[in-house]
């Protein structure tokens, strides 16, 4: 079967749940991968993706979650049986971190799809411990070629200032107030890029959770400039919610886009690299 669109809704899964893969990637920052929340009650049949471990290299100065290699990924791949079948991504954040899992798997071009509304939105009972249904052994033993990561969906630190120079638009997935750089536990460094523009990733959605009407989200995301044709960069903490801004943009035809997976937590690593903030709505200050 072929996926018609990056966000699929309880209802399409209930009815396509035996032809596809369903993959629970729920995390937190203060807790960090959620085994036990998945152990505890899952979709049927969801194997569990840890974004630490399986979705992410160790964390160091390309940022707290930098792409693995595509050996790494590829046996993460084949371990968990994502190798011939589309995949359905949730969580419990309405797709702030299955949206890295959507955003891996579609720029090596495998099918794969974020739920809508996550976890709290699956109407049917959940399966509890370990899937019943997870990878048959065989499956899960088969290798699964790497496939390198296409330089046209990423784009890299030393190359983010030159981009936005050429009219590419930056857009930052966290919170407004992080990004104008007031104190928090989470920056070391507060600010944003110079030249970015704020959309955090809660703004894609409705006070349901679920994704905002597409008519909706397209207006809002034309307004910063985020529309077809135009050159789009994503960035937010460490690479994890910018892939819900670029979900969010697809959902609404939107192709391509990069993700600048070091995101802040590489970026303001390095004192030579210009920080704003914006004390007052509308103005940058840039410290270089």
């Amino acid at each position: 079967m072929t996926l018609q669109h990056p966000i699929v809704s309880p209802g399409w899964l209930v009815e396509h749940h035996s032809s596809v893969q369903v993959v629970d990637v729920r995390w937190s920052m203060d807790a960090g991968p959620k085994l036990d929340d998945y152990l505890a009650g899952h979709i049927p049949g969801a194997v569990f993706a840890d974004l630490d471990r399986d979705l992410s290299d160790p964390p160091g100065l390309r940022g707290r979650h930098p792409l693995p290699s595509p050996e790494r990924f590829a046996a993460v791949r084949a371990a968990l049986g994502l190798a011939t079948v589309p995949v359905v991504a949730y969580d419990d954040q309405s797709g702030a971190v299955a949206g890295r899992l959507w955003w891996m798997l579609d720029a090596i071009g495998h099918p794969c799809a974020v739920l809508d509304g996550g976890i709290q939105a699956w109407p049917g009972e959940l399966e509890t411990g370990p899937a019943a249904s997870a990878p048959a052994d065989d499956v899960a033993a088969t290798p699964v070629a790497p496939v390198p990561w296409p330089a046209d969906r990423f784009i890299e630190a030393d190359q983010v200032e030159a981009a936005i120079a050429d009219g590419s638009v930056l857009v930052d997935a966290r919170s407004a107030e992080r990004f104008d750089g007031r104190p928090n536990p989470i920056d070391a460094r507060p600010g944003h890029i110079p030249g970015s523009v704020s959309r955090p990733w809660t703004a894609n959605l409705g006070s349901d959770g679920r994704f905002l009407a597409p008519d909706v989200l397209r207006e809002q995301l034309a307004a910063l400039g985020i529309e077809p044709g135009r050159s789009i960069i994503a960035s937010c903490g460490s690479g994890v919610t910018g892939c819900h801004d670029l979900l969010a943009a697809r959902s609404v035809g939107i192709a391509g886009g990069r993700l600048y997976t070091g995101s802040w937590s590489e970026w303001s690593l390095d004192p030579d690299r210009p920080v704003a903030t914006a004390p007052d709505p509308g103005r940058d200050e840039v410290d270089r």
